[in-house]
């Protein structure tokens, strides 16, 4: 996921009083035309989330392998958000973990382009799937199914994370494209995604991730139809934005498919079946 300065919303609180342009009112001792830059997560604090997400990951599927699996796909995802930050000038980002969640990256400036957005919320997923690489590696040397199904895991939280759904990286592809189109078509969709996924993680038991949904789709619902600062998406740009999504949708599943024909002894059903019950989505 990712998180930029964004354009507040029609029904966002106004302030009472108009900021000094380049002061940070939260900020003492500011001075004009400059803006504090976020240190990042307190590095204690950090060690404590990772461990803690791991851990709940741990005790959920009982394998360290898928543990250290989502640990190291989330770190690898976020820091694609981060390369594609930096190089397009939002930086230096910074990488937060939430304690039982995932992660976000955070700029320091939002993005000078909807283009620029798209490309660094489809950045997490597309490198997001080079750490699955060490996983078959693993799988091929020991043999244990469990570095197989590592690797699956860290294809679908990458092909979860395109859901378009607010906040995952799919709401900020995909949103711009919808907007250009009608604003009111992007609404209606991230409301109605947003609320099939929310009923998927309650039937499937994910309460945690149901709930860190809803409370990022409500909060979409209050800042209403609005789009961050930047340049809009040109109709060139949209169908590219529209294309890259797909692929990186696609190498997802690729990743995915090939991590599961192995463990259904070449049946993608029978891999999935045994894929979800090591990740403990299934009995």
């Amino acid at each position: 996921m990712t998180d930029a300065p964004r354009r507040p919303g029609p029904w966002d609180p106004k302030p009472e009083t108009p900021p000094v342009p380049g002061v940070s009112a939260a900020t003492p001792g500011a001075t004009p035309g400059t803006m504090p830059l976020d240190k990042g997560q307190n590095p204690v604090w950090a060690v404590i989330s990772t461990l803690l997400l791991g851990g709940f990951v741990w005790w959920i599927t009982g394998s360290w392998v898928i543990a250290v699996a989502l640990v190291f796909g989330l770190f690898v995802h976020e820091y694609g958000h981060v390369l594609a930050m930096n190089r397009l000038g939002m930086g230096p980002a910074r990488i937060y973990i939430i304690p039982f969640l995932g992660g976000l990256a955070k700029a320091q400036r939002g993005p000078r382009s909807e283009w620029d957005g798209v490309l660094v919320s489809l950045a997490g997923p597309a490198f997001g799937l080079l750490a699955a690489g060490p996983f078959f590696v693993g799988y091929f040397v020991q043999g244990s199914p469990a570095w197989l199904a590592g690797a699956f895991a860290i294809a679908l939280i990458n092909l979860v994370n395109l859901a378009p759904a607010p906040p995952l990286d799919g709401s900020k592809a995909l949103g711009p494209v919808l907007a250009r189109i009608h604003p009111a078509l992007e609404w209606t969709t991230m409301l109605a995604i947003g609320a099939a996924v929310i009923a998927w993680g309650v039937t499937n038991g994910s309460f945690l991730f149901a709930a860190f949904l809803a409370i990022a789709l409500i909060g979409h619902l209050r800042r209403g139809r609005w789009r961050p600062d930047g340049r809009r998406l040109s109709w060139p740009e949209a169908a590219a934005s529209t294309a890259l999504f797909l692929v990186t949708a696609a190498a997802c599943v690729v990743v995915g498919v090939a991590a599961l024909l192995p463990l259904g002894d070449g049946s993608p059903i029978e891999g999935l079946r045994q894929g979800g019950r090591m990740l403990g989505l299934s009995s």
